[in-house]
């Protein structure tokens, strides 16, 4: 499994950033850019994933580390973040907030 770290993360560009927490998690602060489609129900919003290259955050990693090995097995070309969301919030990075 491919994985990067919240700094590298901060320096991608023009990859898009799927959020698998669910929605009052996404709710309470993301990554600027990030699309919510939560790990409970992302099997009915597969249609919805980009066409490239992706990556995938939750809180720390490890919801977003078995959705990019289920994506993985499906031909996708994800990545996970480790350290998620948290991770990013404790770096100082900005997060939004709807």
């Amino acid at each position: 499994m491919k994985s990067i770290t919240v700094q590298q993360l901060r320096e991608r560009v023009d990859t898009p950033l799927i959020d698998v927490r669910e929605t009052d998690e996404y709710a309470a602060g993301h990554v600027p850019g990030a699309v919510n489609l939560p790990m409970s129900t992302i099997g009915e919003h597969l249609d919805e994933l980009p066409e490239g290259p992706f990556d995938v955050i939750c809180a720390m990693g490890g919801r977003s580390a078995r959705v990019v090995e289920a994506l993985e097995a499906r031909g996708h070309d994800v990545t996970n973040v480790d350290g998620g969301t948290n991770g990013w919030a404790a770096e100082g990075y900005p997060l939004d907030r709807p």
